[in-house]
């Protein structure tokens, strides 16, 4: 990892990006949770209170946990049958080769199991996790996670591409970054190289607000693009960070004007010391309804919440259907309603 990542108290404050004041708090988070901010982030950060320092600088909150907050939100744990891999749902598993990242949200549903130094597996269990896969006709897409798996040298992260080919009913690899964002100078011509694949290989980047796609970012972006690699994005609904229409809204279209398709609003997990950052469902339902309407199909991802305990990702969005009679009532984008008939056979 880059070496003129800030990772203590005292680069945050020598940054200019905390108060002096703050030494102490930030020393007891970063004793619990692992801190790194590139400079890319910093570069970005224009208050200590801003949408973008939010996410990733430490709050004293962090060490506050609440009685229904767990170490591993969603449940990966009960559907790991070998290490590296979490197969929850028949035809697909995760993948996760490293759980180290290039920074740290501070909303992280793993932030119990990543950070500087964190685990990546080593040969014999990688080659373990893939004679998995290799052994389930069933998969058919196999999704590269972490930590964050553009972490990996270019070299690495091709060998375990060229592996992913090589398995004949695996036919969709699915990579999740937040590199293009935080690191974005990494997102170059050997890494993606690496990428190049004769599966359909989609890269879910992840990005919570529109300040996220500066300069170098939209560079990264575009030069993702122009490698012919198809880019989708994944959100996390924050409080304080995006929490308000006209925010979503700006993310979405930024990420649509930088040619990736939004694809999951995620309801923030129930990981440890993050309940400042969690709204209620009918907060975030709200917001889906408002931005019907507003903006383009584009730019509408899923609101999505992982059950706690690995039951599994459903939509939690807002419904515009009701049963009224023998028929329907339909919502519009306005909120009003409108009569729509039963189908054929009169149902």
């Amino acid at each position: 990892m880059a070496s003129d990542t800030l990772r203590t108290a005292d680069d945050l404050v020598a940054a200019g990006l905390v108060s002096p004041e703050r030494r102490a708090e930030i020393d007891a988070v970063a004793s619990r949770y692992a801190v790194a901010v590139t400079p890319e982030i910093a570069a970005l950060i224009g208050g200590a209170d801003d949408p973008v320092a939010r996410q990733y600088l430490p709050q004293a909150a962090e060490l506050n946990v609440s009685p229904q907050e767990r170490a591993d939100p969603i449940g990966d744990e009960r559907f790991s049958p070998v290490k590296g891999i979490v197969h929850r749902y028949p035809d697909r598993v995760l993948l996760m080769p490293i759980h180290a990242c290039a920074v740290y949200c501070r909303f992280c549903f793993r932030r119990e199991t990543v950070g500087p130094g964190g685990e990546a597996l080593n040969a014999a269990e990688l080659e373990a996790a893939l004679a998995y896969i290799r052994a389930r006709p069933a998969i058919w897409e196999v999704i590269v996670t972490g930590g964050d798996p553009l972490l990996l040298s270019p070299r690495r992260l091709a060998d375990l591409i060229h592996a992913l080919d090589a398995i004949p009913h695996v036919a969709v690899i699915r990579i999740h970054s937040r590199m293009p964002m935080a690191s974005p100078r990494r997102v170059a011509a050997p890494l993606i190289a690496a990428l190049a694949s004769d599966k359909a290989l989609w890269l879910v980047i992840h990005a919570n607000h529109a300040a996220e796609f500066g300069a170098a970012q939209r560079a990264a972006v575009a030069r993702l693009n122009r490698a012919g690699i198809p880019l989708l994005g994944q959100s996390v609904l924050l409080k304080g960070v995006n929490d308000a229409a006209a925010t979503l809204e700006a993310l979405f279209r930024a990420m649509v004007a930088n040619r990736i398709k939004p694809y999951y609003l995620h309801h923030p997990d129930l990981a440890p010391g993050t309940a400042h950052f969690r709204l209620g469902l009918e907060a975030g339902q709200e917001l889906m309804r408002r931005l019907r309407g507003r903006v383009s199909g584009l730019c509408q991802p899923s609101y999505v919440l992982d059950i706690p305990g690995g039951h599994g990702k459903v939509p939690v969005g807002p419904c515009y259907a009701a049963r009224d009679g023998d028929g329907w009532r339909i919502a519009d984008p306005n909120g009003q309603g409108h009569r729509y008939p039963p189908g054929d056979g009169g149902e």
